[in-house]
C-alpha cells in the first residue's frame, strides 16, 4: 500500500498570554488551526520523559494505513527536533529538517505523514507532548536510522555517546529503505505565528 503525503512541515509559535500568576497558552484548537492550513484528526496525545542529555528517540514512523501526522512540542528542557522526507518522487526525498523545541519557546512543529522523526534531548529531564493521527500499531512501526551518513544530519551528540533503544540502533538505512510514501512537491518548513490566525 502507497500514499501520497504532502510535504508542508509546520513551526508554530504559540502565542502565550502572561500576568503576575503565570501564563496560560492554547495549544490546540481544531479551528485555529485549520485556519493555518493543517486540517488533522488527531487520535491519540503521548508523553515521554528522556532523563539524561543525549537522549536520541528515532527514527520513527508508521506504514499505511496507519501512517501519522505528529504535532510535537517540549513540556520541560529542550530538545532537537527532526523530520525526513520519505517521500519517493519529491525533490526533497532523503532530506532532513530540524528545529530546536524547548519549554521556554513553546514553538509545536506539525509533522505530516511520509515523513520519519525523531528528537535528541539537549538538556537533563527533557519531555515532550506529542500529538498523532493514528493509534499506535506495532505491526505498523517502522524507522530509519538515525546515524545514516546519507541523511546529512547535524545532531549535537556524538554516536558513541547518544542514549538509544536498542530497536533504535537496529533501523536500516535509507539506501536500504522500501518507503510506502510518495510525493510531488518539495518538503517545505513554514512558520505560523497562531496569534495572527482567525478562528
Amino acid at each position: 500500500m502507497t500514499l501520497e503525503t504532502s510535504g508542508r512541515l509546520v513551526l508554530l509559535k504559540t502565542p502565550r498570554y502572561g500576568d503576575a500568576r503565570g501564563w496560560f497558552a492554547e495549544t490546540w484548537s481544531r479551528a485555529r488551526f485549520a485556519a493555518a492550513g493543517i486540517d488533522c484528526d488527531f487520535v491519540q496525545d503521548n508523553q515521554s520523559r528522556s532523563q539524561p542529555q543525549g537522549v536520541v528517540r528515532g527514527l520513527h514512523f508508521q506504514t499505511p494505513p496507519y501512517a501519522q501526522a505528529k504535532l510535537v512540542r517540549c513540556l520541560r528542557g529542550a530538545i532537537l527536533d527532526v523530520a525526513v522526507d520519505l517521500r519517493l518522487g519529491a525533490a526533497t526525498f532523503g532530506q532532513a529538517h530540524a528545529v530546536e523545541l524547548s519549554a521556554d519557546s513553546g514553538d509545536q512543529l506539525f509533522i505530516p505523514p511520509g515523513f520519519a522523526h525523531g528528537f535528541v534531548t539537549l538538556t537533563p529531564g527533557a519531555e515532550i507532548a506529542y500529538k498523532v493521527s493514528a493509534p499506535y500499531a506495532p505491526a505498523h512501526e517502522a524507522g530509519l536510522a538515525w546515524d545514516d551518513p546519507e541523511l546529512d544530519i547535524a545532531w549535537p551528540v556524538a554516536a558513541d555517546q547518544a542514549v538509544l533503544a536498542d530497536r533504535d540502533r537496529a533501523w536500516p538505512r535509507l539506501r536500504d529503505l522500501n518507503s510506502p510514501f510518495r510525493g510531488v512537491e518539495a518538503s517545505t518548513l513554514s512558520i505560523v505565528d497562531l496569534a495572527t490566525v482567525s478562528r
